[in-house]
């Protein structure tokens, strides 16, 4: 699905998308392979209007030369360095918050929340809030480097930007996809990336899906 995506990222506000479960329960899945028949009627008279609809991140990177390169994430994005522990000023809407050093910073979508951004402590969003998290990756404090150590929820209007020290060993992911950087100045996060339209078969319920996910049944 994460392959699909970015494959035809340029396409968005044409295409929709349709998730079809081939084994464990997915987030973006609500067809079963059985429902092959429901599939194509949703296809045939779903309006766009009705399609489900999920908020992206936009990566903006911008380098020391003054090269800027923008990704899109459905779920999450993480910067790290590959041999060293990340440094970075932590900047909200160009607000100076912290200075971060540990073994990376991820952001994620609220429908991201469920992912990478859960198992390292993130909360769980529900897909209509209107907003994106922050979560640190094994943060180190002391008395030069301070961090608030707990997962931060930015409302939608708000930016957040890394910006970093001048090294060659950047390791930035986008969903499944791993970039290697050098030269990087700083990175930005924004939720004004567009969105991703699914078919919505009967769509399931976001706290079923968390529940049947990660807990099961409840005697």
């Amino acid at each position: 699905m994460l392959a699909a995506l970015h494959y035809y990222e340029t396409q968005l506000d044409t295409v929709r998308f349709i998730g079809l479960h081939t084994g464990h329960l997915g987030f973006y899945t609500d067809f079963q392979e059985h429902e092959l028949e429901k599939l194509i009627e949703a296809i045939k008279h779903e309006t766009p209007e009705e399609a489900f609809r999920y908020p992206l991140l936009k990566v903006k990177i911008q380098f020391t030369d003054g090269e800027v390169k923008t990704h899109l994430a459905l779920n999450e994005s993480i910067i790290k360095r590959a041999s060293k522990t990340l440094v970075a000023d932590v900047e909200i809407s160009d607000f100076l918050f912290e200075k971060f050093r540990g073994d990376g910073l991820a952001v994620s979508t609220p429908t991201g929340s469920t992912a990478y951004n859960k198992s390292i402590g993130g909360a769980v969003m529900h897909p209509r809030v209107k907003a994106f998290q922050v979560t640190e990756v094994a943060s180190l404090n002391n008395l030069v480097y301070r961090t608030l150590g707990a997962p931060m929820i930015i409302a939608a209007k708000d930016t957040v930007t890394f910006v970093l020290e001048n090294a060659n060993d950047y390791l930035l992911t986008v969903d499944q996809l791993e970039f290697y950087y050098d030269k990087i100045a700083s990175v930005t996060y924004s939720l004004d990336g567009g969105e991703i339209a699914f078919v919505n078969g009967g769509h399931t319920g976001f706290w079923h899906r968390v529940k049947n996910s990660f807990i099961g049944e409840v005697e």
